[in-house]
């Protein structure tokens, strides 16, 4: 090779692989609305306030209240791993 000559290089690529084999498919992510968060807040200080009542019930009221879709609320609420974990509740 004479001076400004250079060697070629041929790199052969290769797709890449997956090592692991694709996920059953999962529900699309819900969308979480900023009111979420309040939702959670206004039925946790309401379960302090209110001794009648059971958690689901409370819920729904605040719900109705705010205008918010239930079944959408408990889409995100499967998502984030049900009501009892966001609110801090515990088991029997």
């Amino acid at each position: 090779m004479s001076g400004r000559q250079r060697a070629k290089t041929v790199v052969h690529l290769e797709e890449a692989r997956q090592s692991t084999p694709p996920k059953a498919s999962t529900p699309p992510p819900v969308e979480t609305d900023p009111l979420y968060g309040v939702v959670l807040l206004k039925t946790a200080l309401e379960l302090k306030r209110r001794k009648d009542g059971t958690v689901e019930d409370i819920l729904r009221d605040v719900l109705a209240r705010m205008r918010i879709p239930e079944h959408e609320f408990r889409a995100f609420l499967e998502q984030q791993g049900g009501l009892g974990q966001l609110l801090g509740m515990r088991g029997p």
